[in-house]
């Protein structure tokens, strides 16, 4: 594998493409705007929706989207890995696109534990013994759980920002105030206000987040209203409020899951090989180099900074992070 130094530089420098051997260009891989059809499938408590791409029997890879994001964060990794051989699948989480609740007396449930066991159960659904999970964001959290507590179901991991399993009673504590900044839009969820302006702002809070998040990411108002159709789920701003609320100790979740919740609190070591992403550009990055974090995986273990990168890797360096997919899975 190319070292991180020089590996960095080549993004950079806009030459990832040369990292990637038989992948197409970079040029000629950001030129999608759909998955084409999706597909439905009863996982669990859900109907999830999802994409799928590359030959039914290839090795499996699911792809997890974050928050306010969707399923287009993946729109151009998806066909390169498809190109490499790859089954990827790439769900909507709870409460967002085409996915839906089975019944309307499901406790609208947001914590960490039972969105990573949406997937357990989308795997299962999809008869998937086991698959590459690569995601950022909430999906990062998703993935990082799943390898930790159910390493047989993760052939290996692609996880940006590293290790975000969260334990609510550190996360309690005060950052530096740069970082409290930063998250700025949890606080907001913890009030009723903030309920409101998510319910009655969805469109126009979101892009204000990407745009903080990415600040290096041109996108236009096409590419963000297709993920903004995804935050119209009836589940969505229960989901969404759930979550962050959660996080912050405001909000129960399901005490069946109160086990899994103590497991995780404990800072579990993820032992499956793993590549670990920052953007350079991201505000929620670490840093250090993703040492802070180095110390959670004691398998084989990659990091990789790309430079002028923001918080929504895949859709910003699609090359990059399918590359990280392959390299992964050759780890």
């Amino acid at each position: 594998m190319i070292n991180r130094r020089a590996f960095g530089k080549m993004v950079g420098a806009g030459a990832a493409a040369a990292l990637l051997g038989n992948l197409p260009s970079l040029a000629s891989a950001a030129r999608n705007t759909s998955f084409g059809p999706l597909r439905q499938i009863n996982a669990g408590v859900l109907n999830v929706g999802y994409a799928e791409a590359g030959p039914a029997d290839g090795p499996a890879v699911v792809l997890l989207h974050g928050w306010p994001y969707d399923i287009h964060s993946y729109v151009d990794v998806a066909p390169l890995l498809a190109a490499e051989g790859y089954r990827v699948i790439v769900p909507y989480l709870r409460g967002h696109g085409t996915t839906r609740f089975l019944s309307d007396k499901t406790f609208r449930n947001a914590q960490q534990a039972v969105i990573a066991l949406d997937v357990i159960a989308l795997l299962d659904a999809l008869k998937m013994k086991k698959a590459i999970l690569a995601g950022f964001d909430w999906g990062s959290r998703t993935a990082d759980i799943i390898a930790a507590l159910w390493p047989e179901r993760c052939k290996a991991l692609v996880s940006v920002t590293g290790y975000l399993i969260t334990n609510r009673e550190s996360n309690s504590k005060p950052l530096p105030p740069k970082a409290e900044w930063a998250w700025w839009y949890q606080y907001y969820f913890a009030t009723e206000r903030g309920r409101l302006g998510l319910e009655e702002n969805r469109h126009d809070l979101a892009k204000l987040i990407w745009t903080f998040n990415s600040p290096t990411w041109n996108f236009d108002d096409a590419t963000f209203d297709r993920t903004a159709a995804a935050f119209e789920n009836p589940d969505y701003v229960r989901i969404v409020i759930g979550n962050y609320r959660w996080r912050l100790s405001l909000a129960k979740g399901d005490p069946r899951y109160d086990r899994l919740e103590k497991r995780l609190a404990e800072g579990p070591v993820i032992a499956v090989p793993t590549i670990t992403l920052d953007g350079e550009s991201d505000p929620f990055t670490p840093a250090g180099d993703g040492a802070v974090y180095r110390g959670k995986f004691s398998g084989k273990y990659a990091h990789r900074t790309l430079r002028g990168i923001g918080h929504n890797v895949p859709q910003e360096a699609p090359q990059a992070f399918a590359a990280a997919v392959v390299d992964v899975d050759r780890l």
